[in-house]
């Protein structure tokens, strides 16, 4: 059971962890941390939490879900975060290959009907997957204000709707911000990075709401 579970003491906890770093926020929430998950989709600053959160814990379990659709330089890009940092990786892929998608879905517009079965294969439900394999109790994200109207609704941190306690440990950085703690730890960044599920940059997949 997570030590916060009300409201009112994640508010308090947010007050407390505004001005902390983010790899002082990991290091807050490994203290209570009940099987804690690390996420990624090895997109754009995705290096620095990786970097944030295995600097503080080397063994934490990362959890990949590979739509199928990323482009040639996120999957070189995630190759090499793999060995550099020897992440202790589980990816988790659709049910249904991208050849057969190809033939019955296509790669719907968001406008498109199909787009919501089109979604629910390639990420959510290896996402769903993944979590019930991995049952976290805290669960380390990327989630920045000013990303989508849901993430400015939120903190450092937050929770899922099924009770999990989310932490963003760079929650109120900017990309200034992240370009900096990315060079001044020596770290690539992936910019050619596609999510057929959302498109938009301001548009939730639906992991997070």
């Amino acid at each position: 059971m997570n030590l916060i579970t009300e409201k009112i003491e994640i508010d308090k906890v947010n007050e407390d962890l505004r001005d902390k770093s983010p790899i002082d926020i990991v290091k807050w929430a490994l203290i209570m941390a009940k099987k804690p998950i690390l996420t990624t989709n090895f997109g754009p600053y995705s290096a620095a939490i990786i970097h944030a959160v295995t600097t503080a814990r080397e063994d934490i379990n990362v959890v990949w879900c590979d739509t199928g659709y990323n482009t040639p330089d996120t999957y070189k890009f995630a190759n090499s975060m793999i060995e550099s940092l020897q992440l202790n990786i589980d990816i988790y892929v659709p049910k249904q290959t991208t050849a057969y998608r190809d033939v019955m879905l296509g790669l719907p517009h968001v406008d498109d009907p199909k787009h919501k079965t089109f979604t629910k294969q390639v990420k959510l439900e290896p996402f769903k997957r993944a979590m019930a394999v991995h049952k976290p109790g805290v669960w380390f994200t990327n989630l920045r204000k000013g990303q989508t109207a849901f993430r400015d609704s939120i903190d450092i941190v937050s929770k899922s709707a099924d009770g999990i306690l989310k932490v963003s440990p760079f929650y109120y950085y900017s990309d200034t911000d992240l370009d900096k703690y990315l060079e001044d730890n020596n770290l690539p960044n992936e910019l050619k990075y596609f999510d057929p599920t959302k498109v938009l940059e301001n548009r939730e997949c639906g992991l997070h709401i």
